[in-house]
């Protein structure tokens, strides 16, 4: 058992942060657009500038970046594969999204209440950053 390859880490995080981005821009910038900006506009807030996209772009490559690396920490344990990238795609989203929406900072969060199968996209492209990030990472 070596330990982790930190330059397969950086290397998967960002093609995990690639994904992460363009599935936020599709989903939040294309898809729910107009249910954003009427959200921000009820909770009395301007709408989003462009400072704080390079905020969401540099968040979520680092999102990707510590997806692959819980996953390179949890792979020695529980082994190479996809069980192990749905285990590191599930923690993430749990502590990234259920926790922060849910618990810690939802009543302040932007979402609007959508139709559910925005939240099932969401899923689905989770478990994908997971995936691609097992992908690009190994110990050798």
């Amino acid at each position: 058992m070596s330990g982790i390859n930190f330059g397969r880490v950086i290397g998967g995080g960002l093609l995990a942060g690639l994904i992460i981005n363009i599935s936020e821009f599709i989903l939040n910038g294309v898809l729910l657009a107009q249910q954003m900006e009427a959200a921000m506009r009820s909770l009395n807030r301007p709408p989003v500038d462009n400072q704080m996209i390079v905020w969401f772009v540099v968040l979520g490559f680092a999102l990707g970046i510590v997806t692959v690396w819980l996953y390179a920490a949890i792979r020695p344990r529980l082994g190479p594969g996809v069980r192990t990238a749905v285990c590191t795609a599930l923690t993430v989203w749990f502590l990234a999204y259920v926790y922060f929406r849910r618990g810690h900072g939802g009543h302040a969060a932007l979402p609007p209440k959508t139709d559910p199968r925005h939240h099932d996209m969401g899923t689905l492209r989770d478990r994908d950053r997971g995936s691609s990030g097992r992908v690009a990472y190994s110990e050798a």
